[in-house]
């Protein structure tokens, strides 16, 4: 068998077909939905394929009309699918959501996901010449959660070997598809054998318990070169452990993004968020944390990280859906390049990626 092409990402995981209320409501009042597509990673593949970098999405969907919507749609973005696997005997998951946000009291998720093709997958069904092919590799809690072969398959991915690449890997705490209460121990393990970890402030106080802020949850995760505490609408602390002097690169890092971070050695960078008029908050985590390893691969300076990972999350932001083009690499330079003032009274609203104004123009009233 031929080497599979080496492409930037890598993204493992769960899609789903999402169904999108027609209006604001209870789920028992809303009469129609309009379909559309969810899943941590593959809104981080489909993210990243749209600003131009070669990704590869590694998953199973049923042999079914909802899982060739998602390849379809997926693929269209430009995300290489052919390591996606086709299951005759398990559906594709599918969920609903209300319009309000997640922080929301009217929220409500209806997930149909449990026994789902995705949820089988395993060390025995997933080629690790595939998954290895990208300079990063991006994982989530979320796939953990689905079953004990899941569960099984991150712990290989994430273990140190020779060939591994750098991994990624976002927590994404989701209390309500653990069946036991083995997650937040779960997730600690995982998230201590990876490269670049996010977190929510939030997420790691109800998983762990750690309150005092990103210092604090940095003392619980020591280990990752990058740490990224994401602190809402505050705004965002990286954390980096630069590499010891003269030492020689990690045999798991591609030489490209072995020392992502040697020239910019402060122990830790804030950037706040940007003001944003809101349309829903679902796939914001995920935008921002494609914007920070669009950054990464880019080898671009600790701040301007973070910065790119504010502006992805702001196009999120400012859709109903869980996916949005992300601003022209063009426009988000500029932008990222603007100095702290101007920086701080940026306000995006909908339809900001589609222009393409200078830095001091970017407001709305």
């Amino acid at each position: 068998m031929n080497a599979p092409d080496a492409v930037d990402v890598v993204a493992l995981g769960e899609s789903m077909v999402t169904f999108l209320p027609s209006r604001p409501g209870r789920l028992a009042e809303v009469p129609s939905f309009e379909r559309g597509i969810g899943g941590a990673e593959s809104n981080v593949a489909c993210v990243l394929a749209a600003a131009g970098h070669s990704v590869r999405w590694v998953s199973r969907v049923g042999a079914d009309g909802f899982g060739d919507h998602l390849v379809e749609t997926i693929g269209g973005y430009g995300v290489d699918v052919s390591a996606v696997g086709r299951d005759a005997s398990r559906p594709t998951g599918v969920y609903f959501r209300t319009a309000q946000d997640r922080a929301s009291d009217g929220h409500e998720v209806a997930y149909y996901r449990a026994g789902s093709a995705a949820s089988a997958m395993s060390v025995a069904d997933v080629d690790p010449s595939v998954v290895r092919a990208g300079r990063v590799l991006h994982l989530s809690g979320i796939t953990a959660a689905l079953s004990a072969g899941c569960l099984e398959l991150l712990r290989e991915l994430t273990a140190p070997g020779e060939g591994r690449p750098l991994i990624s890997f976002d927590v994404n705490h989701r209390a309500g598809l653990w069946r036991d209460d083995d997650g937040p121990r779960v997730l600690l393990e995982l998230a201590r054998g990876a490269d670049i970890v996010f977190v929510g402030e939030d997420e790691a106080e109800e998983a762990w318990g750690v309150t005092g802020g990103p210092a604090a949850i940095r003392a619980v995760l020591p280990e990752p070169g990058v740490l990224v505490v994401k602190q809402g609408g505050k705004g965002a602390t990286a954390f980096v452990t630069p590499p010891a002097p003269h030492a020689p690169p990690a045999p798991h890092a591609p030489p490209a993004l072995s020392e992502p971070h040697a020239r910019h050695r402060s122990a830790s960078t804030f950037v706040p968020a940007l003001a944003v008029d809101v349309v829903a908050t679902t796939g914001a985590g995920d935008a921002f944390a494609a914007g920070f390893l669009s950054a990464t691969l880019r080898d671009l300076p600790l701040r301007d990280r973070l910065r790119h990972g504010h502006l992805w999350a702001a196009a999120a932001l400012t859709v109903p859906g869980d996916l949005a083009a992300p601003p022209s690499r063009a426009h988000a330079d500029r932008l990222v390049a603007a100095g702290d003032d101007t920086w701080g009274t940026l306000r995006l609203g909908p339809g900001w990626t589609q222009a393409d104004p200078a830095p001091e123009e970017v407001r709305t009233p």
